[in-house]
């Protein structure tokens, strides 16, 4: 048998924060999902995002610390278009989530920036500069 990738897994020092959070970036997480210690979404394409609080890692953990120093992942949600990046961007700084990189047209020939999840982890908001007509 061969294993098949699942799951992403965010450890958040407070879960309610971290799950408002992506429900404002359209994550479908059940209302009073911040009551338990553990919740899992389904993601479009099959894979699951789960979330732990600190507390649970240290439940069957007792010797984990706190990463420092550096981000405990990135995640990146894709836009329809650059103006979107910058309204989506734009919300989430107005909703007084930390803007790490403003909006700029990368090299690579995309419209980019990074808001920090409550956590402090990097999330790239990102569309093609020149997006594709359908």
């Amino acid at each position: 048998m061969t294993p098949r990738f699942d799951a992403i897994s965010i450890i958040t020092a407070d879960l309610a924060a971290s799950l408002a959070f992506y429900r404002r970036l359209g994550l479908d997480i059940p209302e009073g999902a911040e009551s338990a210690p553990h919740v899992e979404v389904t993601l479009p394409g099959g894979q699951r995002l789960l979330w732990d609080t600190e507390a649970v890692i240290a439940s069957f953990d007792p010797d984990w610390q706190r990463p420092s120093g550096g981000e405990r992942l990135g995640l990146a949600f894709v836009c329809d278009s650059p103006a979107e990046v910058d309204a989506v961007y734009a919300d989430l700084v107005g909703a007084g989530y930390t803007g790490h990189a403003e909006p700029w047209d990368a090299v690579w020939g995309q419209r980019y920036a990074v808001v920090l999840d409550p956590d402090g982890c990097g999330v790239s908001l990102f569309a093609s500069a020149s997006p594709v007509e359908k």
